[in-house]
């Protein structure tokens, strides 16, 4: 595929989606008969990273549920597709798959305009529209003492949208840590207690509004749809709010970072056990890490800087002139050997701005901590997997994984060839365990890559490795694919399991992405064990069997 970027324009944020009213009259020649009450408007579609765009498609912005209703029964009775719309964060064709034409029967449901409800249910849930954003979120939440054990980094997200694909932060118990009441190590999937979707149902004929309880059938193939429904409210259990610190180190190598287990050192599974909040973020070409660590912390540490706010690493979210300058010069003159300048003027951006900001140490409310990434970020491609593990061996998967991409990643240069100029980044969660929503009968969900698996009891702790680089880098495609069948093969479900993640890049050819046959058809759903893929896919054609809500790439993963 062909892209057309200036030197900065796809760093920096995205432009603005264009929405242009409808004209009456066109509107009602094109889509005849859509209703009346339901406001339409053109609106253009960009993906996280502009790989994926469409213009010129029809949306709509629902007041409430019932309106979302009245738009897919005129969209089923006339032969179009329905795709929940919400801030666009995400990378794989799950909403829009590339190439969609401005004419396409494709409806965008915006769930942001007015999805966003939110309100207390009882002490411990709250009630939230599927639009809402996860800072929104957050900051109500907040309000009323109550948090997230951890959450993702983006505050830009949908709760829909990080529902639909089990949205995740970064926590484990530390030694000794027991879990909150209302909280969980697993995905945001794992907190609902009920969600409410637009559904067919066979004795009216038609799709309507109807709530599942967690502890339904239908429910477990909903808390992680992929986009194969529309969810328009959830109610997500929630814990008591946490203080948390969080320190940033760039002083401890990654060769002690990621060392092979038993050699003792600063290790990821050293700080894991002492805190069990993580995250390592290593910039290709360099060999000291961004790495942080979360503890728990009721009361301020004498060091720590108090933040009453999000997104306190401003040289992250907004672009340094010299990191933009060498990553558009790379793009626009085709210099990707300069991948490992550019990896190391971010780690320098990142340990010099944690110095002036007096970043490298903070604490606040959970919220002010978490989440760190803004539109105004570099603007990167991502892949990412999952791997299955028991606790005690998340420091061998790391060793391992990192040992084979520093090995690929000199290979390639040995020949002139840099597939990644971005960082690799490598989190820690636990398992969507359904006990942990307090609700008896409560079942897991079917597609969460955070499922436990059934024949694997031991498996507590799934780690997380995602490698990023710029889009239209030489050779990336086949270097993730490599890294693809190293953890496909190396983690085969033996004494750990390799699942991808949702959101991101996956199912790689040497020359594409989401278009691997095996692991499409194969890897994929054998990864969920225990027939969970074939009962997903089972109910969600159940509820909807006209395949509204869909696309093509669905299409061929769901068969």
């Amino acid at each position: 595929m062909t892209h057309h970027w200036t030197r900065r324009s796809f760093l920096l944020s995205a432009a603005a989606l264009t929405l242009v009213p409808a004209d009456p009259a066109v509107a009602a020649q094109e889509l005849p008969g859509f209703p009346d009450d339901v406001a339409l408007y053109r609106s253009a579609y960009r993906n996280w990273v502009g790989e994926i765009t469409a213009v010129g498609l029809w949306a709509c912005a629902p007041i409430d549920g019932e309106q979302a209703v009245a738009a897919v029964n005129w969209a089923w009775r006339n032969g179009w597709r329905v795709r929940a719309r919400g801030f666009s964060h995400g990378w794989s064709p799950l909403t829009i798959t590339e190439g969609t034409s401005s004419d396409a029967p494709v409806l965008l449901v915006d769930t942001t305009a007015h999805l966003t409800d939110t309100s207390l249910d009882g002490a411990s849930a709250v009630r939230a529209g599927a639009g809402v954003s996860m800072e929104s979120l957050l900051t109500f939440l907040e309000g009323h003492g109550l948090g997230l054990t951890a959450a993702p980094a983006p505050g830009d997200l949908t709760l829909g949208g990080a529902l639909a694909i089990d949205a995740h932060g970064s926590a484990v118990p530390a030694r000794g840590e027991e879990r909150l009441p209302g909280q969980t190590y697993g995905s945001l999937s794992n907190r609902v207690l009920s969600v409410t979707a637009v559904v067919w149902d066979e004795a009216s004929g038609a799709y309507v509004l109807r709530r599942h309880e967690r502890d339904e059938a239908d429910a477990a193939a909903l808390l992680t749809h992929l986009g194969r429904a529309l969810v328009t409210e959830v109610v997500l259990r929630v814990g008591a709010n946490s203080n948390l610190r969080c320190v940033s180190r760039t002083d401890i190598p990654a060769a002690e970072l990621f060392a092979a287990p038993g050699g003792g050192g600063r290790t990821l599974a050293s700080y894991l056990d002492e805190a069990g909040r993580v995250e390592a973020i290593w910039f290709a070409f360099t060999e000291f890490p961004w790495f942080k660590v979360w503890s728990v912390e009721p009361t301020k540490p004498l060091t720590s800087r108090r933040v009453t706010a999000p997104y306190n690493y401003p040289f992250s979210d907004n672009v340094p002139t010299l990191v933009a300058d060498l990553a558009g010069r790379m793009v626009a003159d085709a210099a990707w050997y300069l991948a490992p300048v550019l990896g190391n003027a971010q780690a320098d951006a990142a340990a010099l701005g944690l110095v002036t900001t007096l970043s490298a140490d903070i604490w606040g409310p959970s919220k002010n901590t978490l989440l760190y990434i803004r539109p105004t970020t570099l603007r990167i491609n991502a892949n990412g997997y999952a791997v299955l593990t028991r606790r005690a061996q998340v420091q061998r998967v790391v060793s391992e994984f990192t040992d084979f991409y520093r090995e690929r990643v000199a290979a390639y240069a040995a020949l002139g060839r840099f597939p990644v100029n971005g960082s690799m980044e490598i989190r820690v969660t636990g398992l969507d365990h359904p006990a942990d929503a307090e609700l008896d009968g409560a079942r897991a969900p079917l597609l969460s890559a955070l499922r436990p698996d059934a024949e694997h009891p031991e498996w507590d702790t799934a780690v997380w490795l995602d490698v990023l680089t710029l889009p239209g880098t030489p050779y990336a495609e086949k270097f993730l694919r490599e890294l693809e069948r190293f953890l496909l093969d190396r983690y085969d479900g033996t004494d750990a399991l390799t699942r991808v993640e949702w959101s991101k890049g996956w199912a790689y050819t040497e020359d594409a992405v989401w278009d691997d046959g095996e692991v499409l058809g194969t890897a994929v759903p054998a990864s969920l064990g225990d027939g969970a893929w074939e009962q997903a896919a089972g109910i969600l054609d159940r509820l909807d069997p006209h395949r509204v809500f869909g696309n093509a790439f669905l299409d061929r993963l769901f068969g």
